[in-house]
């Protein structure tokens, strides 16, 4: 047969691959970020409300951290998971403004979907977009304000962590979290700051003002043998040594054969198996150790020979417990007993053994080495004290940026008011598409005051007319403010937030925007079979029987 000039069709994906393409699959996927955006909007600023999450297995959570929120949620639709993605990367890389940047992203998205159905290629709202958030994080650089020439960096740090615990759970309890954040950040060490030596331990009970702040380690007591009763649970200037050796009578009989003659010569075993241990203890007692850490068992014969000399020891310490006590009292880790030096034990000011709600807990306090600290967090219910962490990592996360990065804004809206009037004005400048894109870039901007207002019951509209009124006039630092329920300086009156916070939202935001308007193509694979699938199992390997 002679088909001419006609080509052949050709198919070169699988039977049921499902392709959507074109304008109307971006204009999907912008539809599926924005229910992700409508999920959040209600958790944004002081006012906003709590998520209720219920697990597929019935695990409950109640969060209004946006990354927390999306972590849980199955999201399916694959463009929609790029928001999940930004919001556990602003929360990777500053702790605060996982919300925040979910919204703008959804914002954006939803002033580019005029322009598309209107037939403008999608690369030109890139472009603009692009231009738009370079102009805006520079104007974020000018207007942010260094306060390293500040005489209190302390007071500058409590502000941002005020501001960054005003939308949280822990709001109300502010004064007291405030200091315990910025006291957690400061006791390490301030050329490093790493946050993962800050221990956070949750004892349900009490109220949430009943949480402690140890400056040193602290560790839920570890599994015990009898005889720990009788060893002291408090001491001055104790000698601390850590090891990775187990103390523990080790029967050989049960790891290896011994072939005796004569019981004599069994009896010879077992003692030699008892002196092994006998003489690990003399060299631990020998070093003048007072405190015996161990990552390994430590045995009841071992617990009874230390209560006996007035020594405590604790076994089977979790690996970060033990390394951030060895950090904050000094010393090494020791994997034998039999050449333990002085400069290899560590030392505290106190350390005693309380009781703190259920539990009984370790503290090591008044640490010389201290690098390290532990927050000890009440609540009520589990699901409180995990909000409740979750509200102190997010403040001390803030707390950390500030102090590595002195530039601090106004916040409540009051930097997104300023910026979208500065890019408006821009936008006069130019001609073209451009002018339009980069007006819709500055319109989105408006979307952090609005919802803050909404989320307070304030009347949005009217509030942002104020704003917008303040702003033309000059009032850079003119926000939304909550307990008067109208616009004021939020600089003046210590609403901060590190600059850095607000320009990672912003090119997080605008790079998920870009990403999902240049995707016009998507391409399902149908799920494969398994290639025995329907087949019988071979003969004697059935379900249930042995392999």
């Amino acid at each position: 047969m002679n088909f001419g000039n006609q080509t052949p069709t050709i198919v070169v994906l699988k039977e049921g691959t499902d392709a959507s393409q074109g304008r109307g699959q971006i204009i999907s996927n912008i539809n599926a970020c924005l229910a992700i955006q409508d999920t959040l909007r209600p958790t944004l600023g002081p006012l906003g409300s709590d998520i209720l999450i219920v697990s597929s297995s019935g695990k409950t959570t109640i969060s209004n951290d946006g990354a927390t929120i999306l972590k849980l949620l199955d999201v399916v639709h694959p463009a929609a998971k790029t928001l999940v993605d930004i919001s556990r990367a602003q929360d990777a890389e500053v702790g605060d403004g996982t919300t925040s940047v979910t919204i703008l992203a959804g914002e954006l998205m939803k002033e580019a979907k005029p322009f598309l159905e209107e037939g403008i290629s999608s690369h030109i709202i890139i472009k603009g977009y692009r231009k738009a958030v370079d102009l805006a994080v520079n104007k974020i650089r000018e207007l942010a304000v260094d306060t390293s020439a500040e005489n209190d960096s302390r007071k500058m740090l409590e502000h941002c962590a005020r501001t960054a615990m005003s939308s949280k759970l822990i709001s109300s309890n502010a004064d007291f979290f405030v200091k315990m954040c910025v006291d957690a950040v400061l006791s390490l060490d301030q050329q490093q700051l790493d946050d993962k030596l800050i221990g956070i331990k949750k004892i349900p009970g009490g109220a949430m003002e009943d949480s402690l702040f140890i400056d040193g380690v602290a560790f839920a007591k570890t599994f015990s043998y009898a005889g720990f009763e009788q060893q002291p649970k408090k001491f001055k200037h104790p000698k601390i040594v850590c090891l990775n050796v187990e103390l523990e009578l080790k029967a050989e009989k049960d790891n290896a054969e011994v072939r005796v003659e004569h019981v004599e010569d069994y009896q010879a075993v077992v003692d030699a198996e008892w002196q092994i241990i006998l003489d690990k203890l003399k060299q631990i007692e020998d070093s003048g150790a007072n405190i015996v850490l161990s990552k390994l068992p430590i045995g009841d014969l071992a617990t009874q020979y230390f209560a006996d000399r007035d020594i405590f020891c604790a076994g089977r310490v979790s690996p970060e417990d033990l390394d951030r006590v060895i950090k904050a009292v000094g010393g090494v880790i020791q994997s034998t007993t039999s050449d333990i030096q002085q400069q290899h034990l560590g030392t505290c000011e106190v350390f005693e053994e309380v009781q703190i709600g259920s539990e009984r807990y370790n503290l090591f306090q008044g640490c010389p080495q201290a690098k390290t600290c532990t927050l000890l967090l009440r609540g009520g219910a589990e699901q409180v004290i995990a909000e409740v962490e979750r509200s102190l990592h997010d403040a001390i996360m803030i707390v950390k940026r500030a102090l590595q990065n002195k530039l601090v804004v106004a916040g409540g809206g009051a930097i997104e008011m300023e910026v979208s009037k500065y890019l408006r004005d821009f936008s006069k400048t130019i001609a073209g598409k451009q002018q339009l894109i980069i007006n819709a870039f500055a319109k989105a901007l408006e979307v952090i005051p609005r919802q803050l207002c909404e989320n307070a019951g304030l009347d949005a509209t009217d509030v942002l007319n104020k704003l917008r009124m303040a702003h033309s006039r000059g009032e850079k630092t003119f926000g939304v403010d909550f307990e008067n329920e109208s616009i004021g300086d939020n600089l003046a009156k210590f609403v901060w937030e590190p600059a850095l916070v607000k320009i990672n939202a912003l090119n997080s935001a605008t790079e998920a925007t870009n990403l999902i308007l240049s995707v016009d193509e998507t391409i399902k694979n149908k799920e494969s079979q398994p290639a025995n699938a329907g087949m019988a199992p071979p003969p004697g390997r059935g379900r249930g029987m042995p392999m």
